[in-house]
């Protein structure tokens, strides 16, 4: 059976600089290295002669020669060097690293810090270190930093689960666009789209809610316990589905003209439905209706309101009040 693009690929990325530091090696060596059959080696080494540098003539691709059961590669079309991960690459992945690092009870930590470990080490190495034979237009090596400075909010938070104590959060909530003060009792941390979450009981809502650390102002650990009630559950799901809003939020209809497509992309959307005009019919959870009202307005007419009829309404008089203090018609 032919292996997968996203199985195939790498090896063949990493196959010419391999060969090239083992001239003469035996097909069935290099198969076993690379932990497949003979008969896939020899269908990647088959598609390697094409290819190579713009102009794809003779002289342009890779070149294998094989003398019985050995292959050696006899122009590598540039290919000579492993893949490496560029500094914006590495402090990516790092990052990502370093927040599931910091997730109390998400993965096995001690592999984590060693894998962190050797990307920072290599990251500080290739921004540190001159190339001996620097090739015409590669890009240069950058050093990232990838520290995270201590204490703080969020720190704070992190302390609160470990040790099982309830905390004072001053929060920014995004969907009221307002910052206000509560109690909760931490349950767990989560990661969703390389952003930390807290899960707690919230004691002034009255129900479990998603707290997203970089939007946590302050953080105050209580002497008390964490003790939600013995009938909270965390929310089911993974990744985006455990930040769609509760069943009995509204949902709104809305017609996304070309200008506004970002908003489906920004925001969690039920549905989304092209037009041929480039324009997009989506439908969207909201769980407080003056946010989404603001969001409208701040459209303008490069949305159009289908529902609910409440919504449609709720635009049309704030609009209306807004041009009245502006002394224009309606």
């Amino acid at each position: 059976m032919t292996a997968g693009v996203s199985e195939r690929l790498p090896r063949l990325l990493t196959l010419v600089p391999y060969l090239l530091a083992r001239p003469g090696i035996a097909v069935a060596d290099a198969a076993a290295d690379f932990g497949v059959g003979e008969a896939q080696l020899r269908r990647d080494l088959e598609l390697l002669w094409m290819c190579g540098l713009p102009g794809y003539g003779p002289g342009d691709l890779v070149d294998l020669s094989f003398e019985g059961d050995t292959v050696t590669v006899t122009f590598d079309a540039g290919m000579r060097r492993p893949l490496r991960l560029s500094g914006a690459e590495a402090a990516t992945l790092a990052v990502a690293l370093r927040a599931l690092a910091d997730a109390p009870g998400m993965v096995d930590a001690d592999a984590v810090q060693r894998a962190l470990a050797k990307i920072e080490d290599a990251a500080g190495r290739a921004g540190t270190a001159a190339p001996e034979e620097p090739e015409p237009g590669s890009p240069g090596a950058v050093a990232v930093g990838l520290g995270r400075s201590p204490g703080g909010a969020e720190d704070a938070v992190r302390r609160a689960v470990e040790t099982g104590r309830a905390v004072r959060l001053t929060y920014y909530s995004a969907s009221r666009d307002a910052v206000g003060r509560r109690v909760v009792d931490p349950m767990r941390l989560l990661l969703v789209d390389a952003s930390a979450y807290l899960e707690a009981w919230c004691r002034n809502a009255e129900g479990v809610r998603l707290f997203r650390l970089d939007r946590v102002d302050d953080a105050e650990v209580l002497d008390e316990p964490s003790a939600p009630p013995p009938g909270a559950r965390g929310r089911p799901g993974a990744g985006e589905d455990l930040l769609r809003p509760d069943d009995g939020a509204h949902v709104a209809a809305l017609v996304l003209h070309p200008t506004a497509r970002w908003v489906a992309e920004y925001y969690p959307v039920e549905s989304l439905h092209a037009q041929d005009d480039g324009s997009a019919r989506i439908t969207m959870r909201y769980g407080d209706r003056d946010w989404m009202v603001r969001l409208l307005l701040g459209l303008g007419d490069t949305v159009d309101v289908l529902a609910p009829p409440d919504l449609v309404e709720a635009r049309r008089a704030r609009a209306r009040d807004a041009l009245a203090a502006y002394g224009e018609e309606d």
